[in-house]
């Protein structure tokens, strides 16, 4: 029976019970239910392959701007290519676009585990695999997203985006923490060859939804004006472009700090590759803990103020741990981090769903993938260059007073900000009119 259906208790039900069922409303939908149990097992494959494949990167050259480099070639694709994505998003079928591009992250990830374990790979390969993926997740990302709305209904989205941050973190905890073991032990090549069979899990998954009519945009006008379409109600639109904007500053100076991460497991705290799994796998539990916090929530009253409050506190943490030189207490700042940052990105993703027409959500998604994941390679590029010049730590510290100042500003803009967007969010049916009013409040 599903959650809809049960039957009203005369007795008011526990606050733990309530708590729980506010956690996992969306799961009560079987697609949704399909789509999380598979993506659970692809993206720790995921994880094992990021961590395997920085320590790859080092192992064989040592150099934190080859870092930055693969980073770099790996994101900026995703800047180039998301505007493509959000208009495949919108004008194809969601559900075969997610299938396409999952099949084609499980044969790029069987490729580099072949070269690896015939010891055959080379950093150029390397790169140039980290590029075609970044293709793929440019029209990845933007596609999953706007799907979410298809798998569960209008007033369940919010929720189905926070599990999704969430999914993505507990991942994040885990499949750094194998990696760690196995890199140590067999070597990086099984880390991807385990992550291109984690594909075969969300591929059967996507195969066994029962979808309905999908919604597409229309076709008549020029794939560019759909583009420019897209854009223009960005720019136009003032809470969502701030949104944005802080996005993107983020992503630009402070993201790319994960970039550097075997820099500080190696020569900063001295712990080898099991110690970068640890490192990662901390930061995986402060996301995790910042997407379940968004995941309880039942409105998006104050998530203006949440998003400014939690790019500050990311960026506070990420200048305390610029200066540690203990792992376990590196381990205890990256956790306010990974919280920090993930709550606001989630709660922004939030947001921008809950204000933009369903018409224009995968150009809309786009946009937020070009600032949150495609502005993080130029970053990771100049992270890399900059920590060869003055070291990983104050590389990282700089990107924290850049946070910190993008937060500043965004706080300080919001109050203006509230009306339009409660307008907007009450025309999407996603918030009733006196609850939106506090967006922006308190």
């Amino acid at each position: 029976m599903a959650i809809a259906d049960t039957p009203i208790s005369p007795l008011p039900a526990p606050e733990n019970r309530s708590r729980f069922h506010d956690l996992v409303r969306s799961l009560r939908h079987r697609n949704f239910q399909l789509f999380f149990s598979g993506q659970l097992i692809s993206l720790i494959g995921t994880w094992m392959q990021n961590i395997a494949q920085a320590w790859l990167v080092y192992r064989l050259t040592g150099s934190s701007l080859l870092l930055g480099i693969v980073g770099f070639a790996g994101q900026i694709p995703i800047f180039l290519f998301a505007p493509i994505g959000g208009l495949a998003a919108d004008r194809w079928n969601r559900h075969h676009v997610v299938i396409g591009t999952q099949v084609a992250s499980m044969i790029l990830a069987f490729i580099l585990a072949a070269l690896t374990l015939f010891h055959v790979v080379q950093v150029w390969e390397i790169v140039v695999l980290a590029a075609l993926l970044g293709v793929v997740n440019a029209f990845d990302v933007p596609a999953r997203q706007s799907f979410l709305i298809e798998m569960v209904v209008r007033e369940d989205l919010m929720n189905a985006i926070a599990l999704n941050s969430s999914m993505f973190n507990g991942a994040r905890v885990i499949g750094p923490a194998i990696a760690g073991i196995l890199v140590a032990r067999i070597g990086e090549g099984w880390c991807f060859f385990a992550n291109a069979v984690s594909y075969i899990a969300v591929i059967i998954g996507l195969l066994m939804m029962k979808l309905g009519p999908l919604r597409t945009a229309s076709k008549d006008s020029s794939p560019f004006e759909h583009i420019a379409e897209g854009f223009r109600f960005v720019q136009r639109t003032k809470p969502i472009l701030a949104l944005v904007l802080l996005i993107g500053l983020v992503s630009l100076v402070a993201v790319p700090y994960s970039v550097l991460m075997p820099i500080f497991a190696d020569r900063v705290v001295h712990s080898g590759a099991h110690g970068l799994g640890i490192l990662m796998g901390a930061t995986g539990i402060g996301a995790l803990l910042g997407a379940l916090t968004l995941a309880i929530r039942r409105g998006v009253q104050g998530l203006g103020r949440v998003v400014g409050l939690s790019a500050g506190g990311f960026g506070v943490s990420l200048i305390l741990f610029a200066f540690s030189r203990s792992l376990w207490l590196s381990v205890a700042l990256l956790v306010p981090v990974g919280y920090g940052v993930m709550l606001q990105m989630s709660s922004s993703n939030t947001l921008i769903q809950a204000m933009v027409p369903d018409e224009l959500r995968g150009r809309a998604m786009a946009m937020y993938t070009m600032m949150f994941m495609g502005m993080a390679p130029v970053g990771s590029l100049f992270a890399g260059a900059l920590a060869d010049k003055i070291g990983a730590p104050w590389t990282v510290a700089i990107g924290g007073l850049g946070a910190i100042a993008g937060a500043a500003v965004f706080l300080r803009r919001l109050p203006s900000l509230r009306f339009e967007a409660q307008q907007l969010i009450v025309a999407q049916g996603l918030s009733p009119a006196e609850p939106s009013k506090e967006i922006a409040a308190h």
